[in-house]
């Protein structure tokens, strides 16, 4: 079976698929794009017609004989990475998950979306560290990306004071990525949420609906209406008319995150902010916990980032709510989870 690019998954998704539903559709999807298979899981049978092949067991045609037998990669669902760098934070992390290749097609038309906030240098941790971004950039090129672009709507700032006081933008630049402006509203698509439960339809930056790889950078921070913004939070960022998701934030926060499905997680932990979020502002609300977070699995890399405020994933509404659709695991207690230690 061909693989399925995330502007196939949303067109598809808008449209309807012939006689599935959209929660059958949205479940096949989920097989596809998210790891749901653990080291002890049975190798899995070579697809049929009717298969639909998880991220770990899709073979390559050119790769796999007809009478060669599929053996599933054991790719944890989550590594937890801590210590050093946040250079080696990303590239070691990376490597424990399958590298970038496993996410980056040669050729692919990038996106990255940290969360860029206010008008305050990454000290503060109100905005993900620009280490961490410029790194994925540079791993991106290196699996063959054709494009990197990194963008955000920035909350508290404007685009260009955010994107350079945050030192993200010296970063990309210095990787050879492009920071890239999400100001024209004519480029903003209004979209349909078809597993949206109160959230039905919103504006989406036409971009990122047709990027063939997502990936999300949030930081990892207290936040003064959800408790957190993490991962799934941070796609708010993606859509004009942010106020809206306000109105009942823990499912249409969820709701979103049924049409934006990001192929890569990192949640930034280099430093968090405990409170007075999203803007923070005082150093003393910083711990520096030199840790990052990555998965496929949005709702699972939200659920182990909790635990760094002392939460459980249950404290926060949308990651329940998006775990309740089968948007994630938040039982990371059942999760096959690689922590590691960076040396330098």
């Amino acid at each position: 079976m061909a693989k399925l690019s995330r502007r196939d998954f949303i067109r598809i998704g808008a449209l309807g698929v012939g006689s599935l539903t959209v929660g059958q559709f949205l479940s096949a999807c989920t097989q596809l794009l998210s790891p749901q298979t653990s080291p002890t899981d049975s190798p899995a049978s070579p697809a049929s017609s009717t298969d639909i092949p998880t991220l770990e067991t899709a073979p390559s045609p050119t790769q796999v004989s007809p009478t060669e037998t599929v053996t599933p990669l054991n790719f944890p669902d989550l590594v937890v990475a801590r210590g050093g760098e946040p250079e080696a934070l990303v590239r070691q992390s990376l490597a424990a998950i399958g590298g970038m290749e496993r996410f980056v097609p040669r050729s692919a038309n990038v996106i990255i979306k940290p969360n860029i906030c206010v008008g305050y240098s990454y000290e503060y941790a109100a905005t993900t560290n620009p280490w961490v971004v410029g790194t994925l950039v540079k791993l991106c090129f290196e699996a063959g990306a054709g494009s990197v672009r990194v963008m955000d709507y920035p909350y508290g700032t404007e685009a260009k004071n955010g994107y350079k006081t945050s030192g993200i933008k010296d970063q990309v630049e210095a990787a050879g990525g492009e920071m890239a402006f999400m100001a024209p509203v004519f480029k903003y698509v209004k979209t349909a949420i078809p597993a949206g439960k109160d959230l039905k339809e919103t504006e989406v930056f036409g971009d990122v609906l047709n990027a063939d790889v997502l990936i999300n950078v949030p930081i990892a921070k207290d936040h003064v209406i959800t408790r957190l913004t993490l991962g799934m939070k941070n796609l708010m960022g993606v859509i004009l008319d942010r106020d809206t998701i306000h109105v009942n934030p823990g499912q249409r926060i969820a709701d979103l995150n049924s049409l934006i499905r990001p192929q890569l997680n990192v949640v930034d932990a280099v430093r968090i902010l405990v409170a007075n979020g999203p803007g923070g502002g005082n150093l003393d609300d910083v711990r520096k916990l030199d840790t990052l977070i990555v998965s496929p699995d949005i709702v699972a890399a939200d659920s182990y980032a909790t635990t760094l405020f002392g939460f459980k994933p249950t404290d926060i509404a949308y990651i329940t709510r998006a775990a309740a659709m089968g948007l994630g695991h938040m039982d990371i207690e059942n999760l096959n989870i690689k922590e590691i230690s960076v040396a330098g």
